[in-house]
């Protein structure tokens, strides 16, 4: 009988070590998690791979973007060596 709440099949088959999706998705943030997810099952819960691709896809996208704006507001943040640099002599 199949579990389709705890061991659905479309994560669980297949894989050498017997291992499902979950246990790496739960490894890591949301938005690669469901790379890993949709990219798993692409062909085995519906016929079309592609739609499970393209959601990847958009999960993908959205964590680069997480990512380079982070990098970006980071980059605004003043570093500590350059607020020293900004101390008048003799005042520390």
């Amino acid at each position: 009988m199949t579990d389709n709440v705890n061991h659905p099949r479309y994560y669980a088959a297949g894989w050498s070590n017997n291992a499902e999706v979950i246990d790496i998705t739960e490894n890591l943030n949301f938005n690669l998690g469901n790379v890993v997810k949709y990219v798993a099952r692409s062909g085995r819960k519906t016929s079309d791979p592609v739609e499970d691709l393209m959601k990847a896809q958009w999960y993908l996208d959205r964590e680069l973007e997480r990512i380079n704006t982070t990098q970006v507001e980071m980059e605004k943040e003043p570093r500590v060596w350059d607020l020293i640099d900004k101390v008048p002599p003799n005042t520390i």
